[in-house]
């Protein structure tokens, strides 16, 4: 019997987008548990977004080094898959089935270009910078956390009617949120990082001397990050608003436990959340709970 062939694309990209969901729930609980709380056109987007990211990270921090591949070798393959991303946001599809879900979800909300790319650029960075510079650190971040963040707002907001006021505060909102989450990630991992790749990512900071009034520092500015996105949150759909709600909790609990662990544990030890702390923080957040500010944050993250 023969298939037509929007029936053979479609079937194709649900495949793309059930291989991308596999890749979020695998991969990380914190954003795979906040997506649940979106609908589900939308927890396909992030979904699909997610992954891409972290297909790519894995060529520059994680598989790739562990299969024997070298720098040089990486450096080809992310170049490849930067290519393949950026054709198939032009012609809406690949044969890479997780950079089909990316293109399709891409295509649909908006995302081109102007954020791959420099997402791509903060990849690369990745091969050959070991310590950052506060311009170099300002432009890693943007480029791999800060954009993630511009994708998932073009999603929240598809088919919405937002002022542009509005939306300038909600781009600030995402790009502060998204970094919040990169610095969070640093300092959680700041001890792998340094020893098994190399990697010091604040700046004027070294990791074997760190102590907590650096840490606290950090933290500090992290903290400013999650106000600054705190207060976008009201101005989200419901779905999303909720989602990220949960997601910026996550963190800022994790950033809590961080302040109180010794600058020298850090560099040994892998900081993470319970697990059942984080379903007691995602009842909070469907029961109506909302981060306001950093202040409130602590007081739920206390609990």
């Amino acid at each position: 019997m023969a298939v037509d062939l929007d029936t053979r694309i479609d079937l194709y990209t649900r495949v793309a987008e059930e291989t991308s969901a596999g890749v979020i729930k695998r991969y990380s609980t914190s954003f795979g548990l906040a997506s649940t709380l979106l609908d589900a056109r939308m927890r396909t987007h992030i979904g699909n977004f997610y992954a891409l990211v972290r297909l790519a990270d894995e060529v520059v921090d994680g598989v790739a080094t562990e299969a024997g591949v070298s720098t040089a070798e990486a450096r080809v393959m992310l170049d490849a898959l930067e290519a393949d991303t950026h054709r198939a946001l032009e012609v809406g599809y690949s044969t890479n089935l997780i950079v089909h879900a990316f293109a399709h979800s891409a295509r649909k909300v908006g995302v081109g270009p102007e954020l791959t790319t420099p997402f791509f650029h903060s990849m690369r960075m990745d091969l050959s910078e070991t310590t950052h510079t506060p311009e170099s650190f300002a432009e890693y971040v943007y480029g791999s956390a800060e954009v993630i963040g511009l994708m998932c707002l073009q999603a929240f907001v598809e088919g919405h009617d937002v002022s542009p006021r509005d939306k300038d505060t909600m781009v600030l909102g995402a790009r502060a949120l998204g970094a919040a989450f990169q610095k969070v990630n640093f300092l959680r991992d700041l001890g792998a990082d340094a020893q098994a790749l190399g990697r010091s990512y604040f700046p004027d900071v070294v990791v074997a001397e760190l102590d907590d009034a650096t840490k606290d520092r950090l933290l500090d500015d992290i903290d400013a990050d999650l106000a600054l996105s705190a207060a976008a949150l009201p101005l989200l759909p419901p779905g999303p608003r909720r989602a990220v709600s949960l997601a910026h909790t996550l963190f800022e609990a994790l950033a809590r436990r961080i302040r109180v662990t010794p600058a020298g544990v850090l560099q040994t030890t892998r900081i993470s959340v319970p697990t059942s702390l984080k379903l007691f923080l995602a009842v909070g957040v469907m029961l109506g709970y909302v981060p306001r500010s950093s202040l409130s944050v602590r007081k739920v993250s206390h609990v």
